[in-house]
């Protein structure tokens, strides 16, 4: 699976998300959840990673952790869909088998929250 077309890439689509969507927290990440554009043809995703998680071998495995827990919601995400996932501090302490359940609870109750807001729009 190649991760080029599932990147969020400019500032701008990253700020579109976190300004337009829904916010779910958990203890160390938190989700940003919209939908971009209908006609898109994949889910996005970006990560934000910052410098107070650590240094570069820490931020990248970070990454690199977060990237497989998203990589199985992709196939089922609807085309548009676009997340941010931010990292908080402490993150690259917590076992592997918590944070996917963390970021699995995060992205369920954007969902919800996502779903509650177009179901008002309408």
């Amino acid at each position: 699976m190649t991760w080029s077309r599932h990147r969020l890439r400019t500032s701008d689509e990253f700020r579109a998300v976190t300004r337009g969507g829904v916010r779910s927290a958990r203890s160390h990440v938190v989700v940003h959840l919209t939908l971009l554009a209908q006609d898109e043809a994949a889910p996005r995703v970006g990560f934000v990673v910052s410098k107070r998680v650590g240094n570069a071998v820490v931020r990248n495995l970070v990454t690199r952790r977060l990237r497989e827990i998203v990589r199985p919601h992709l196939a089922v995400l609807e085309p548009g869909t676009a997340i941010v996932l931010r990292a908080q501090p402490g993150i690259q302490d917590q076992p592997f088998a918590e944070l996917r359940a963390d970021v699995d609870a995060a992205l369920a109750s954007a969902g919800r929250k996502l779903a509650r807001r177009e179901e008002r729009s309408r």
